[in-house]
């Protein structure tokens, strides 16, 4: 399936284009590696944002078909309920405050010319947030709703994806089964977390800048016993977020590196630069290096982000407040990251899209 960077239309996304119903009406949905339960808006709507396709109308698709609440499937929901006419009905909400309700159904999605039959996903009647133009989302998490645990056993439980740069209007690609993953991929383990079942969680070992190991507290990335911390892969966050020390050893060996004249910080940003002078700029490099020999030699826009028309980069990650770090798809662009979730095992090849 085809795969774009969504910040033509103001999206720090990426969307993936999908055929949904019969017959199949080509969609955009966001990639979201970091949730579970796919949707899409659905006429008619009591609020829906605006967005680029037509909204989809179930009343005509002939694979639609709405969840009884004694469902099992139904009982699979975290936040879920009851209509009048006894159908099930769920709701989402993000990190960023936006959310989804609506009736959870059975629908056929296509991949190209590849249809997979009744996967539950939302019909969505009340969506608001920060979608940007997309009919939607398809959850690509850990969780058992997922799209890639509803369909584990056609795809071999295996995917991948490429984001190309956030800049390019050029499409990648996100794969399903056993070829998605390259000869050049080096693994590294998936984390189990019995108390956040969605999370793609990794073993981050440790963090170079200009070659040298940053000075980390050796627990920022670890995961508690009960699940708290760790460090999970979300494509559906833009900017990197690192528990605050790591974030802070990071940001202050960068910054005892580079010379360039600084800028004033902004939003989430406290580390920017005014390159509006200068032709090129070198920076120092900055490599992830994971638990088991993986690593992610980042490229010049997954460390220094433009965030105006003047000339201004920042820094590329931010402090969280939460004791978890998030790898977000800033950083991940350029590399196809590969998913096994029979083998447990996350891939990262270079220069793949």
């Amino acid at each position: 399936s085809p795969l774009i960077s969504g910040i033509a239309g103001g999206s720090g996304d990426y969307f993936a284009r999908i055929g949904v119903g019969t017959p199949a009406r080509s969609v955009y949905m966001v990639a979201d590696t970091g949730s579970d339960v796919s949707w899409l808006q659905c006429s008619p709507c009591r609020k829906c944002y605006r967005q680029q396709d037509p909204i989809f109308n179930p009343s005509l698709s002939s694979s639609f078909k709405p969840l009884a609440c004694a469902s099992s499937i139904c009982g699979k929901l975290k936040i879920k309920g009851c209509s009048r006419k006894n159908k099930c009905m769920y709701q989402v909400s993000y990190g960023d405050g936006s959310f989804t309700v609506g009736d959870f159904s059975t629908e056929t999605l296509s991949f190209g010319e590849h249809a997979v039959r009744s996967v539950a996903m939302g019909c969505g009647r009340n969506n608001q947030g920060l979608f940007h133009g997309a009919a939607g989302l398809l959850g690509l998490g850990r969780g058992p709703l997922s799209f890639p645990s509803q369909t584990g056993t056609s795809y071999a439980s295996v995917f991948s994806y490429c984001l190309p740069r956030r800049e390019s209007a050029i499409a990648a690609s996100l794969v399903f089964g056993p070829s998605a993953v390259p000869e050049k991929a080096r693994f590294t383990k998936l984390l189990p977390n019995r108390r956040l079942d969605t999370y793609y969680y990794v073993g981050l070992a440790r963090i170079r800048v200009a070659g040298s190991p940053v000075n980390i507290p050796p627990d920022a990335f670890a995961m508690g016993s009960r699940g708290t911390g760790g460090v999970i892969v979300d494509s559906g966050t833009a900017i990197s977020r690192l528990t605050t020390p790591a974030y802070t050893a990071l940001r202050d060996a960068f910054r005892s590196l580079v010379t360039f004249p600084s800028a004033p910080g902004i939003s989430l940003f406290d580390t920017c630069y005014d390159l509006s002078s200068m032709k090129t700029a070198t920076l120092p490099a900055v490599v992830l290096d994971f638990d088991g020999g993986a690593s992610m030699p980042l490229p010049a826009d997954g460390i220094l982000v433009n965030v105006d028309d003047e000339g201004t980069y920042c820094l590329a990650f931010a402090p969280e407040e939460e004791a978890f770090s998030i790898i977000g798809n800033v950083q991940q662009q350029t590399f196809r990251i590969s998913i096994d979730n029979q083998k447990e095992q996350m891939g990262i090849a270079p220069d793949q899209c």
